[in-house]
């Protein structure tokens, strides 16, 4: 792979170059503090925006950016991305819980089968080889983010079938459904700390099928997104202990997220959150077609 220099911006304003680590990664380097990569910023910015609005793109959209835009090897992409999402996402979730948007009781039940799953993936993962698994984890991604793709189109028909009657939304414990929901989080934190995809966008399909008129839109995301933030963090935490976390990188891709994510949160319920879903669909099966051929 080619050797990439960009411009960049320290914190102090200096102008800095980054350079390849022997692994694949980039390392932006400065005269003084972090050095800030607009590009970064602005993958970053468009990312949050599209996790405050919808509640979907933290992996599913940054891991494809990270590994076929920036060439970023796919563990570095992982790790990474697993606490720009835990980040973005923990702004995104109070901007929602200040509206009451939030059903702990769902999270909670999410959170007892995703979050032992997830440690358990990672210490798996911290046993193995990252370099010799670069490959098959590239095509990995590829086929989950195709997966993801294409839940994001088909489930409200699918749902529609399923539930003909018109979605009320019902408050209602549903306790018939926890081993279930306990099952989806087990499912959903393997996945996500194997790849760093699937707590948002196949999360929100899950929790629609399980919770269908419990959950009207505004509540689904709010509820998706507190999910996501232990989730991630403890998925990250692993690689973050085997340093594979690419602190100038996740920096400049908060330094876009965040404030974008908050308008992305103030402005769900007022945008067509839907025909923004299917355009996230659309560049997602791409991505996820070009990392299956890569």
């Amino acid at each position: 792979m080619p050797r990439r220099a960009v411009a960049a911006y320290n914190l102090t304003g200096r102008v800095a170059r980054d350079a390849r680590r022997p692994w694949g990664g980039d390392q932006l380097t400065g005269f003084h503090g972090i050095a800030i990569d607009p590009s970064y910023a602005l993958a970053g910015a468009v990312t949050g925006f599209v996790v405050g609005l919808t509640g979907v793109g933290g992996g599913a959209l940054m891991t494809p950016i990270l590994l076929l835009v920036f060439g970023i090897a796919p563990h570095v992409a992982i790790a990474t991305d697993l606490w720009f999402a835990a980040i973005t996402k923990l702004v995104g979730a109070t901007v929602h819980n200040r509206k009451g948007n939030i059903d702990w009781r769902i999270v909670t039940r999410l959170w007892a089968g995703s979050l032992p799953a997830a440690a358990l993936m990672v210490a798996i993962v911290a046993l193995a080889d990252p370099v010799g698994r670069t490959e098959w984890l590239t095509r990995l991604i590829g086929v989950v983010v195709i997966v993801t793709a294409l839940g994001i189109v088909f489930a409200p028909a699918l749902l529609a079938s399923l539930y003909p009657s018109s979605r009320t939304e019902d408050t209602s414990p549903s306790q018939d459904r926890t081993a279930l929901t306990v099952l989806t989080g087990a499912t959903l934190g393997g996945l996500v700390a194997l790849t760093s995809i699937g707590a948002g966008a196949l999360g929100t399909v899950a929790l629609l099928y399980l919770y269908p008129r419990r959950l009207l839109p505004h509540r689904l995301v709010a509820t998706d997104l507190a999910h996501a933030i232990p989730l991630a963090t403890v998925a990250g935490a692993g690689y973050l202990i085997v340093g594979m976390v690419d602190w100038g990188m996740l920096v400049s891709l908060l330094i876009g997220s965040i404030p974008a994510v908050i308008l992305g949160g103030l402005s769900a319920g007022r945008l067509p959150g839907r025909g923004l879903q299917i355009a996230l669909a659309v560049v997602l099966f791409a991505a996820g077609l070009k990392g299956l051929l890569m």
